[in-house]
């Protein structure tokens, strides 16, 4: 993986942060093959919007009030990802869908709440598109003085979309203009409309008197904390580049292998300017940006040993899954509220008949196991599985296929295994390199389940002596060494577990070190096995927190609605809930004032524009 010159050396934290030497926290630039390692291949949403079925119960509590929605224009099922509101407008992201068109950002009239009207539509370049982080702001600085709305541009075309960020003067908001297109890091340089720009999957921009910054997530490399001085919008200049991996990884549980960036938000605090960072399964952090090219890792977040929701609504004891999304402080900046995204229900691990049991990735469109039930065989070794290396070696009927990371996608190895005959379910042994030799989680089709392992357990598997992770991270090959195709190993079983959806994590906003915990909060049904599938997704996606009430936050729930939450005595307790006829898809959530009255902005990936209001 290249470095780019601008990384900003060893950043300051408050209490040292233990880092294993088992896990990797990186991004591979150099092969697309499904991994799940940084924030762009996190999402795997679903359709949620299906008659009756599809979704949970549809409803509202008394104390909100639904004030208008809005279809907006060329949505296909998926379309709509996050939405921002500033001075009287919203501004909602129409992304790739299935079908890479009509994508931009859609510009909303919501003066009049009650009658919101779509003024504009702001065209991405072809094979671009925008997806979360979508912001509008104002700025006053020497170069230039209004509002301006800041994109992300992650591609739906790989022959004609680009990355970087997208900057555009609202301060006519019916008539949008654009200041810069395809700013972004690429690693020797910056582009501007070029295609080399890496990838952005979101990004926050803010002001700081005569200065103004914008932060984004580069999806293409370790150093993913990427500060932009846009002082001068028409002319953006990478200021600094953070990889706060090896400071926010923690030693145990060790199913917490990816270790990225994934939002951000930033705010000015007692006179810094803080941003707190969601990062993947390193948690949440806060830097203090006061000094953008110098900033600060202040606090951090851990993950528990075992998952307290789950514990607490099913009394099972198992792993957290991490995946810390989204978080923002509340008004008073007495606490943070944070969201975990799990779009899996379901878990693995692998154990062999040596009485080992290894954490597992899952793959994302695999073939399910029933919770609490296994598939088992004993292990062969296929190789890479590619179709450029030939037929995938057959198994003799209730085997397990062991097949190695390298040269081609997932999908490609588990339907050459399915070809193959006589296997009844694949793992994946993780191959070398500085990017790699931890666990992932597989974006993949499988008609076999299938789960993803370490490299070093998959030496375990065959018996191999030896291992050593220095040697693993500085290496570069994919094949098992002495094992050949063929050749057994292990008896060895595919164990599933239930442990839930995503949801919200409640901190104390510490002054530096550690981050407290103080409560967890899940839906019931997310916690439900019974309601694992034909639900739709019951992970959270975002949190806005109230700008009047220093208790009160909103919370975008997918295909569990729109859910109100209060925080009482230091535990998020829920005070409201809607789902409407046919069910919702809720993705953003934003909160914004207009004349007086706190109203919720609502993105729903499958419709447009929800606007709420609610009681006190």
């Amino acid at each position: 993986m290249k470095r780019s010159t601008r990384v900003v050396g060893a950043l300051c934290a408050v209490g040292a942060v233990l880092v294993p030497a088992a896990i990797v926290y990186a991004h591979n630039a150099s092969i697309d093959d499904g991994a799940v390692d940084d924030a762009k291949s996190t999402h795997n949403h679903h359709l949620q919007h299906d008659g009756d079925e599809g979704h949970l119960e549809a409803g509202s509590t008394d104390n909100i009030t639904l004030v208008s929605k809005l279809a907006l224009k060329n949505v296909e099922p998926g379309k709509i990802a996050d939405v921002g509101v500033h001075k009287g407008y919203a501004y909602l992201a129409a992304w790739g869908g299935e079908t890479c068109k009509y994508n931009g950002v859609h510009v909303v009239d919501v003066r009049n709440p009650a009658a919101p009207k779509e003024v504009s539509f702001v065209q991405a370049k072809e094979g671009s598109a925008p997806g979360e982080g979508v912001q509008a702001l104002s700025i006053n600085t020497p170069k230039f003085k209004g509002d301006i709305l800041i994109t992300n541009n992650e591609t739906c075309n790989e022959k004609t979309g680009f990355g970087g960020l997208n900057i555009y003067n609202v301060t006519k908001p019916a008539n949008p203009s654009m200041l810069t297109e395809g700013y972004g890091d690429d690693q020797h340089g910056v582009g501007q409309g070029k295609k080399p720009a890496h990838e952005i999957h979101s990004v926050f921009g803010w002001a700081a008197g005569a200065k103004a910054y914008v932060v984004m997530v580069d999806n293409e490399e370790g150093a993913d904390v990427d500060i932009v001085d846009i002082t001068d919008p028409r002319k953006p200049n990478l200021i600094a580049e953070y990889d706060l991996a090896a400071q926010t990884a923690q030693a145990s549980p060790g199913n917490l292998g990816g270790v990225f960036l994934h939002d951000m938000v930033v705010k000015q605090i007692d006179g810094r300017f803080i941003m707190l960072l969601s990062y993947w399964d390193g948690g949440y952090v806060k830097m203090d940006v006061t000094n953008p090219a110098n900033a600060v890792v202040v606090a951090d977040s851990d993950f528990p040993e075992v998952d307290p929701q789950l514990l607490e609504q099913t009394g099972a004891s198992e792993v957290p899954e991490g995946n810390a999304h989204q978080a923002e402080f509340t008004v008073d900046n007495q606490y943070i509220l944070a969201a975990d995204e799990d779009f899996s229900p379901f878990a693995f691990n692998v154990s062999n008949d040596e009485g080992d049991k290894f954490f597992a990735g899952t793959g994302t469109q695999t073939a399910p196991i029933a919770s609490g039930s296994s598939v088992s065989g004993t292990a062969v070794y296929v190789g890479r599985g590619c179709t450029a290396d030939g037929p995938v070696w057959p198994g003799t009927g209730g085997q397990i296929a062991v097949v190695s990371r390298g040269v081609c996608a997932f999908t490609e190895k588990f339907a050459n295994i399915a070809a193959a005959g006589g296997y009844v379910g694949a793992v994946v042994i993780e191959r070398e390199g500085a990017d790699a030799c931890s666990l992932l989680t597989m974006n993949a089709v499988s008609s076999l389940p299938a789960a993803f392992i370490t490299r070093g357990d998959g030496y375990d598997l065959f018996d191999l002596a030896g291992f050593d992770q220095a040697a693993c991270l500085a290496g570069t090959g994919d094949l098992l060494p002495g094992v050949t195709i063929g050749q057994t190993g292990d008896d060895v079983s595919l164990n599933s577990y239930f442990d839930g959806w995503g949801y919200v994590r409640l901190f104390n906003n510490d002054a530096a070190g550690k981050l407290t915990e103080l409560d967890t909060y899940a839906l019931p049904e997310a916690m439900d096995v019974n309601k694992a599938d034909g639900f739709g997704d019951l992970s959270v996606h975002e949190v806005a927190t109230s700008l009047i009430d220093p208790s009160r936050a909103y919370i975008s729930y997918y295909a569990g609605g729109l859910r109100v939450v209060d925080i009482v005595d230091d535990e998020i307790v829920e005070v409201g809930h809607y789902i409407d006829e046919g069910g919702n898809n809720f993705w953003g959530v934003q909160t914004f004032v207009q004349n007086g009255v706190e109203y919720v902005a609502m993105s729903d990936r499958d419709l447009g524009l929800y606007i709420f209001q609610v009681a006190p």
